[in-house]
């Protein structure tokens, strides 16, 4: 295993001269340190060595696989809990519960609403800081997201179960809050339970072309569809073919919104098929397009999408597709010349060999989506848009947001300091075995159940932001700090900023509302 990593991170990981840079780590060394003391360890501190060095790279797409014992599993409590307000003042609330979770007993006032104020008896902003130095992310705000959001919901196949067996909470009835003159504080026991929350039926295959090109943190996106199964949407969606994937409904007569949950499809045309079908639905003023929590997918599906809002009048052109490059090493070079490689590489071959000569560490960016694709359907929706993101939107979510702001697209609205930072085409030890074939150099074979990802290829933007990395950095836009009515009341605050920007964007004259005839 130590051998397998070392190879990949060293000669592959497109990260590597910036993670040392950043974190001022070595996780080859580090690799190389442990084999000296591997001996005298048991298999689970082996594992927790192994994660604990991967981890320290603070990369979603970077992963080890440990163990397949509860492989495809996520470790859950009976409720959600989300933060709002300023970053140096959070507010934690309960604002999900399980419907299910009543045939175990909830104690007396738990309800979506109650203020979270300990958790295992330390408070609650500390408890999730704390957490957060365990977490991937760039920025502290994108490690503090997706601490809060594993405090409840933690996926088994990138780490091991939560330590504690239950969870001990205090929280303040909703009927007192913090500032209703009672400071009465309850405590309530909650044990963890293991769902399986199964693969979306719009998924990659793993032996597929589009399987290349994917761009997703697959632990977010096991959360996301463990929560999709226990909390079922309470709003009025309209119906899709691609429920797991999308949604959309009217917010009044001028304006709509668009949910896409994930990027995660095999089929790109069928996903454009039905966002262009919803849109043909939704009032033509204006819509807001919300990508919080998005963990990426298919390359193509996100940026392919970017044109059905675009236009060519103002941003100057065809939509620009995010580039990808190789890190110029040794072992890529083999596998760009490998002939086996020749559809998947060949085209950054000729500059990861001059790079010999020049000294540049990466090879010449290049997109995974042809520019062509990115123009092929054209504008479907008439009206301005606002684009949502979040500091857990990743990765086919972070090419998105990047292509919406590089191609002057409309405005981007960000909760937290920009989406979440995830740049690279992220591939599977099996992929990576493959494409080393005809190059030399071999994987040893692995133990059972034991595996990783490693993002391969890296992605800068194009356009006014040309040459800048997406990793770590994400994507900033127009900050916005959610409230209370946002967590318990549909986005209501968030959806009364958004529509003001589209109000303020204006909307043609031939779509107004009163000109609509029967669209509705």
């Amino acid at each position: 295993m130590l051998d397998a990593l070392v190879t990949v991170l060293s000669g592959l990981y497109a990260h590597l001269p910036a993670k040392r840079a950043a974190y001022a780590t070595d996780p080859v060394q580090a690799l190389v340190l442990l084999r000296r003391r591997a001996a005298d360890l048991t298999d689970a501190e082996f594992h927790l060595a192994v994660t604990g060095i991967v981890l320290g790279l603070r990369d979603a797409h970077t992963r080890y696989r440990g163990p397949a014992v509860l492989r495809g599993h996520v470790a859950v409590l009976p409720f959600v809990v989300e933060a709002y307000g300023p970053w140096a003042d959070p507010t934690f609330v309960v604002t999900k519960v399980d419907p299910d979770a009543g045939a175990d007993g909830l104690p007396d006032g738990f309800e979506e609403g109650v203020e979270v104020v300990t958790w295992n008896a330390v408070p609650v902003a500390r408890a999730v800081e704390v957490h957060a130095d365990r977490e991937t992310g760039g920025r502290a705000d994108a490690r503090r997201a997706r601490a809060l959001e594993s405090l409840t919901s933690r996926p088994l196949d990138f780490a091991p179960p939560p330590d504690e067996l239950w969870v001990d909470l205090g929280y303040r009835p909703r009927r007192t809050g913090r500032r209703g003159g009672s400071t009465e504080v309850r405590e309530a026991r909650f044990d963890w339970r293991v769902l399986a929350p199964g693969r979306a039926g719009t998924a990659v295959s793993a032996r597929t072309r589009e399987a290349l090109k994917l761009a997703v943190d697959p632990a977010a996106d096991a959360v996301r569809r463990a929560k999709r199964d226990r909390y079922a949407a309470r709003r009025a969606w309209l119906d899709t073919s691609l429920p797991d994937v999308l949604a959309a409904r009217p917010l009044d007569d001028r304006y709509g919104y668009l949910r896409l949950w994930s990027f995660d499809v095999a089929d790109d045309d069928a996903y454009l098929d039905e966002v262009t079908r919803l849109l043909g639905l939704l009032p033509p003023c204006g819509v807001v397009v919300d990508l919080r929590a998005n963990p990426g997918g298919l390359v193509w599906a996100a940026e392919r999408l970017l044109q059905l809002f675009a236009d060519p009048g103002r941003t100057g052109g065809p939509v620009q597709p995010v580039r990808f490059e190789l890190a110029a090493t040794p072992l890529t070079r083999q596998m760009a010349l490998s002939p086996f490689n020749r559809l998947e590489l060949e085209a950054w071959s000729a500059s990861l060999q001059d790079s010999v000569t020049t000294g540049d560490p990466y090879s010449r960016p290049l997109p995974l989506t042809d520019p062509a694709w990115c123009g092929d359907r054209g504008r479907a929706y008439p009206g301005p848009a606002v684009a949502v993101v979040d500091a857990t939107t990743y990765s086919s979510g972070d090419l998105f947001a990047a292509g919406w702001v590089d191609n002057r697209v409309g405005p981007l609205v960000t909760v937290g300091q920009a989406s979440g930072g995830g740049g690279a085409n992220v591939w599977t030890d099996t992929q990576v075995r493959d494409a080393l074939v005809g190059t030399g150099v071999t994987l040893p074979d692995l133990p059972a159940g034991i595996g990783f990802t490693v993002a391969v290829r890296r992605a800068v933007r194009s356009g006014a932001s040309d040459g800048v990395p997406l990793e770590d950095l994400g994507v900033a836009g127009i900050p916005y700090d959610l409230t209370r009515a946002d967590l318990l009341d549909g986005n209501r605050d968030l959806l009364t900023f958004c529509t003001g920007l589209l109000d303020a964007a204006g909307t043609p004259p031939e779509i107004l509302p009163a000109d609509r005839g029967g669209t509705s």
